[in-house]
């Protein structure tokens, strides 16, 4: 079935495919050169932004507080789509801690989950709702090293609304 001459054709193949492909990519980088060596190029014009003048700062918005009071907790529980793969609602840890009563409950408390001991070091402290705003922001910067692998939810209503959904889920 194999015999010299089979082999002979692939190997040739093969180098023949290799040769197209490294004098495709010469022909490329001849075409699409980036570099050019020719001087040193100047800004031909120059648009005047105001950026040199005093700037003013930006409105932060509402704050934590004025968000929270005015959450959903009904758009909370759509929010909590997003968590359910990892956290239950019924006691039982999965691979995140329960979250049912999880508002103003102690840091760390699920008796049995496996914390990261960042989050181990902070079991004297609760989840206030201003916590768990910080913490669901950005877990890594909250608590270097935690083990939950979620980006974050960079939206501050899905935050609250989502918060406050969870103070009502004892």
């Amino acid at each position: 079935m194999f015999d010299t001459m089979t082999m002979t054709k692939v190997v040739g193949a093969v180098c023949g495919s290799l040769l197209v492909f490294m004098l495709g990519g010469w022909a490329a980088s001849a075409l699409y050169a980036t570099g050019g060596g020719h001087g040193e190029t100047t800004q031909a014009y120059t648009i005047d932004t105001g950026s040199d003048e005093a700037t003013e700062t930006a409105e932060e918005g509402p704050t934590f507080e004025e968000l929270f009071a005015s959450a959903d907790a009904g758009s909370g529980e759509r929010v909590f789509a997003k968590c359910k793969a990892c956290h239950k609602l019924d006691g039982s840890d999965g691979t995140g801690p329960h979250l049912n009563g999880i508002v103003d409950r102690q840091k760390a408390a699920s008796a049995g989950f496996g914390y990261s001991d960042v989050l181990m070091g902070m079991a004297d402290e609760a989840w206030t709702p201003a916590n768990l705003d910080a913490f669901l922001t950005s877990p890594k910067k909250y608590a270097p090293g935690t083990k939950m692998s979620f980006a974050g939810l960079p939206k501050p209503t899905d935050r609250v609304n989502l918060i406050a959904w969870l103070a009502t889920q004892q």
